[in-house]
Order: C-alpha cells, then sequence, then structure tokens
C-alpha cells in the first residue's frame, strides 16, 4: 500500500502522513524516504508531509473532544484505560504537550487526551504542527544525507 501512495508524490505524502496520524498502524517515513530518493524538493515533502500529518492529529485531537470514549475504543481500538492514564499524566501540563503528538502510537493517544480534556486547541495544533514539523524536518535531512552517501 505504501508503495502505491509513493507513486502520487506530494499528494501521496500527504495522504500517507494523515493516515498515519490517525487510523493506519504505518509510518508515513517510507513515502516520505521514497520520494526524497526519487529527487522531489525536500521542502515540499517536508511541507506536505506536516501538513497531512498535522491534520491527522488535529482529527484525534477533535475526536478525543467529542468525548465518546466508545467510539475512541470502537474505531480507532484506544482502551479507556489507556486513555484515562494518559489523562492522569496530561493533568496540569497543559495543551503545550500536543508538541509531542510526533511520538509513535502514544502521540495519538495524547492528542485524543488533550481533546476529552479540552486542552485548549490553539495552543494544541501549534504546539503539534510544530513537533511535527520538525520530526519532518530532521527525518529529511537525515534521509538525505544517508542517501547521499552512496
Amino acid at each position: 500500500m505504501l508503495d502505491g501512495l509513493a507513486d502520487y508524490g506530494y499528494w501521496g505524502l500527504l495522504l500517507a502522513s494523515f493516515l498515519a496520524a490517525t487510523i493506519l498502524p504505518f509510518s508515513s517515513e517510507v513515502v516520505f524516504a521514497a520520494l526524497i530518493a526519487a529527487g522531489l524538493d525536500i521542502w515540499t515533502l517536508i511541507l506536505y508531509a506536516t501538513i497531512g500529518n498535522a491534520a491527522g492529529g488535529a482529527t484525534c485531537y477533535y475526536l478525543g473532544r467529542l468525548g465518546k470514549v466508545q467510539w475512541l475504543e470502537k474505531w480507532f481500538k484506544i482502551k479507556p484505560e489507556s486513555i484515562e492514564k494518559t489523562i492522569n499524566k496530561l493533568q496540569g501540563k497543559g495543551a503545550l504537550m500536543g508538541f509531542f503528538g510526533f511520538l509513535p502510537a502514544v502521540g495519538d493517544v495524547m492528542l485524543v487526551a488533550l481533546g476529552f480534556m479540552r486542552a485548549n486547541s490553539h495552543v494544541v495544533m501549534i504546539s503539534m504542527t510544530i513537533g511535527k514539523f520538525l520530526r519532518y524536518l530532521i527525518i529529511g535531512y537525515g534521509t538525505g544525507e544517508i542517501i547521499n552517501l552512496f
């Protein structure tokens, strides 16, 4: 599936990064690296990946904001215990914790928990987007350097 998304260039990366931040258990880095290797512009790739991943993170946040734990468990397989545990860890830490939404597995649950707690959406979105941008910046330039070695 990931190989096919790389065939769609920037738009395939946008979709892959969106899906990776929401419902599917894969990472967009495979598509990202394939497109870097194919010679596409790295800054445009970083932009598309950040937008897609931030949109996916926003989806997690706003689903959490709906406050329906049953939906989260049914559609996203997030256990109520996991949400409760994350909420307890986030209490008092504020919306800036959205920055860590880029972390694999726990980032998505953290964003859902921030939505569930009704954390400030503007601060969550800005901090989350900065975290995701920095992640793709580091991955992009790291991948570019590795490719240049060969």
